[in-house]
């Protein structure tokens, strides 16, 4: 663990945090707690609450204990002891036993729906401005701040930073164009959740796998189901022949996907069209030279995205808040800027390397490559493999940094109710 470094006496910065998920509450927490003076904007009218279940380890673990809340994630989270998948009349084709993520990360590790991650660290933010229902327009760098526009008002801020994930509004306003550092790996996904569902197997992760497409469920919850539809792009021409459609209607969309998919697919299709909310999206990951430029920054899925594919993008985008929170503590902004993104740029893009090589276990391509995937998972059975693999995909080589605590007198965590949303 790094020496602490002295913190330098600065004045309070006021930034603006665009993005209300995980990465903007965390971000503007640990602003807070160096005696910063966040505010959070979200475009949503309240907090978003959808998404798909998330492994959640590594470093992300270690802020969120920083920050003390484990107890809570503890609480609304769950360990997975299986992973199921079975074949279209429901047999056990094969199981992976879950445990030995357990072990190797001393029991660090846990399963949760991203929704209620994102509540827990939110709610932790208690006294902090949100402004729920507010999207920034247009922003002018100037040499003593960024004049920031949003909701018909104009105001200046020391900094703003996109934390507003893989399709950042920030991004585009300060870096330009999406397509310019958007790429596609050639998947899609989509989740909901349905309360009151049979089968619901607790602490199992069931799937359904065809060549180009994966169905699964897993119970998170008291009498609460998560259901996972991943499939590769239409114009894979080895994938699936599925067709043009809109993908601006998820249910649609899922539904033309897996009309043929059989297995459990009649049953969890009427609880889709059911479903109040429905998260539909292209697996993609960002890649920039730069996450920083003038008084603007990035961070999690606006900077470095590694997409669904390498697990772990939650924890990594707390990962960089805390880091970002931490380096603006001890220097002024380029430095601090400067620091966060040589201190994180080796570990994002291992990552991102690494994450398209996981494709081929969530949707095969071929009977072939599905039969190959079923025998990896048996063999994962075995102690010795099931080690060197669990190892090699939770490691994060990379060391948590320590900073200085708050100067006197600064601005300190402080119970307060959340403003109504605007």
């Amino acid at each position: 663990m790094e020496a602490v470094v002295p913190e330098s006496p600065r004045r309070p910065l006021r930034i603006a945090v665009h993005g209300a998920g995980v990465a903007g509450p965390t971000l503007a927490w640990w602003l807070r707690h160096h005696g910063h003076e966040p505010v959070l904007f979200e475009k949503a009218p309240a907090l978003r609450t959808g998404g798909y279940v998330i492994d959640f380890w590594g470093t992300g673990y270690d802020v969120a204990e920083r920050m003390g809340l484990l107890p809570a994630i503890h609480a609304a989270g769950f360990q997975a002891e299986e992973l199921r998948v079975e074949d279209a009349d429901g047999r056990r084709r094969a199981a992976m036993g879950l445990r030995t993520f357990l072990e190797v990360t001393d029991g660090r590790y846990t399963s949760i729906q991203r929704g209620e991650l994102a509540r827990i660290v939110w709610e932790a933010c208690a006294g902090i401005e949100t402004r729920f229902g507010t999207s920034i327009d247009a922003l002018e760098q100037r040499p003593d701040g960024v004049r920031v526009h949003s909701a018909g008002r104009a105001e200046t801020f020391d900094l703003v930073v996109g934390t507003d994930g893989l399709h950042s509004r920030i991004r585009t306003l300060a870096f330009g164009p999406e397509e310019d550092y958007l790429h596609p790996l050639g998947l899609h996904v989509a989740a909901f959740r349905a309360r009151g569902t049979s089968p619901r197997d607790p602490r199992r992760f069931v799937v359904h796998t065809r060549p180009g497409r994966q169905l699964g469920r897993v119970a998170c919850g008291e009498d609460e189901t998560a259901f996972i539809f991943i499939w590769r792009d239409e114009s894979d021409p080895i994938a699936v022949g599925i067709g043009e459609g809109d993908s601006s209607d998820p249910v649609a969309t899922v539904e033309r996907v897996f009309a043929d998919m059989g297995w459990e697919w009649p049953a969890i299709r009427e609880l889709l069209r059911a479903a109040p909310e429905v998260y539909l999206d292209g697996v993609s990951q960002i890649r920039m030279e730069r996450w920083t430029r003038d008084r603007v920054a990035l961070v999690g899925d606006a900077a470095a995205c590694v997409s669904l594919l390498a697990g772990e993008g939650t924890g990594l985008a707390m990962t960089e808040a805390y880091v970002l929170a931490g380096e603006l503590s001890r220097a002024p902004h380029p430095e601090a800027f400067a620091a966060y993104e040589e201190r994180l740029r080796p570990l994002l893009q291992a990552k991102q390397a690494a994450a398209p090589s996981f494709a081929g276990f969530f949707a095969p391509r071929t009977r072939a490559g599905l039969f190959a995937r079923d025998w990896a998972v048996r063999l994962s059975n075995l102690p010795g493999l099931a080690r060197l693999f669990a190892g090699a995909s939770l490691r994060d080589d990379f060391d948590l940094p320590d900073y200085p605590s708050p100067a006197p007198g600064h601005p300190r965590e402080i119970a307060m109710p959340h403003p109504a949303p605007l």
